[in-house]
């Protein structure tokens, strides 16, 4: 395993927001982007879109990509909207947590840094683990004559489900499992910390702020980790919390044949029944699986990945054509469904089917 370094920067901002150009509100040198049903506007300043001032700032105790996405996602899809309307709030990245801040948060507490939320490392043998992974500020505002004023901040920590170490310089890796209670422990344990920090900065002394406590999933995890508790305060205390159901799968699973049977009307016995009729009709196909995701274990969506081997045009336009078939057929209904055709190389297609919606929609990507 290649050697890690503590702090990364990633370049990515990975918010799930609109940036659409149409609509735009001008507010002297203040603009939004428009934005599409159900989604935020976001802020523009200068003919800029305005980044977060810690942007992406984590510790690389965990690289897993995944995580990366569902926390962003999630801190806005499932925890902002419960609270910040797309309505009647405009999103913006946040502005009051800098990178050199985060970093010292993101530390363990030393002599040299008092404010780290991460406890001394101890013995190197068996040092203590790095619990906090991410902490992400997003600031909801709305417009007030010609400016925009601050109405509420939501911040994700992100806290780890196992810790690797290495108990002498270049040698070989070890893994520490984090147990849940403590997960849940450390997570709440920071999330006071926060509050009561934010607080003292004079522009979020009267709003009200949300945290939200996610569980990273572990670093070879083909899906990432899920949010479990959030609460919102107007003071410098964290008041209780509201836990959350949510779980994170890939299909197909590996189960037994009687439990394959058992489950041959779920969900995943559904994809399991699309798979078949995929790679028996197409013998081109290297893979198909899916990430699902269930609250309260009531499925919420998919996301399906079909790799490839096609090489020709005409073979992706009829494989898209029995994909939509295929969907509409063995996948379960109600819930929203993207499906990725790709090859090694590239995207070939996308079939998906809104959330609410029965109608299957395809998009060929192909060249001139």
């Amino acid at each position: 395993m290649k050697r890690k370094k503590w702090w990364v920067v990633l370049a990515t901002i990975g918010v799930s927001i609109s940036l659409a150009a149409c609509g735009n509100k001008k507010s002297n040198n203040v603009t939004t982007t428009g934005s599409t049903s159900g989604t935020y506007q976001a802020v523009i300043k200068g003919g800029h879109y305005q980044t977060s001032k810690a942007r992406g700032v984590a510790v690389q105790q965990n690289d897993n990509t995944y995580n990366l996405k569902s926390f962003e996602n999630g801190l806005t899809n499932v925890i902002a909207k419960k609270f910040f309307s797309p309505k009647n709030y405009i999103f913006q990245e946040g502005q009051y947590l800098s990178a050199s801040t985060l970093g010292d948060w993101l530390g363990r507490q030393t002599s040299k840094n008092p404010l780290g939320l991460n406890p001394a490392q101890g013995k190197k043998s068996d040092p203590n683990p790095l619990y906090i992974q991410q902490i992400e500020e997003q600031d909801y505002v709305q417009q007030s004559g010609n400016s925009l004023k601050l109405k509420g901040v939501v911040i994700g920590v992100g806290i780890n489900s196992e810790y690797q170490y290495q108990k002498k310089t270049d040698g070989p890796y070890y893994t520490k499992k984090i147990s849940d209670s403590e997960v849940q422990a450390q997570g709440k344990a920071a999330a006071a910390k926060i509050v009561k920090r934010l607080r003292e900065k004079k522009d979020l002394q009267n709003v009200p702020i949300v945290v939200a406590l996610y569980k990273q999933a572990p670093q070879d995890s083909l899906v990432g980790g899920t949010f479990f508790a959030y609460t919102k305060t107007n003071s410098a205390q964290v008041g209780s919390w509201t836990k959350l159901n949510y779980k994170n799968e890939v299909l197909p699973k590996a189960t037994s044949a009687a439990e394959a049977n058992s489950n041959s009307t779920g969900t995943s016995g559904s994809f399991s029944n699309f798979k078949s009729q995929v790679q028996n009709f197409f013998p081109n196909i290297s893979g198909v699986t899916a990430q699902a995701q269930s609250k309260d274990g009531t499925l919420q969506g998919m996301h399906v990945t079909i790799t490839t081997q096609f090489y020709s045009q005409t073979e992706i336009n009829s494989f898209t054509g029995y994909i939509v078939q295929a969907a509409k057929k063995y996948l379960p209904n109600g819930v929203p469904i993207d499906i990725k055709i790709q090859s090694d190389s590239n995207i070939q297609a996308v079939v998906y089917r809104d959330a609410g919606s029965s109608k299957w929609n395809a998009h060929i990507f192909g060249s001139y």
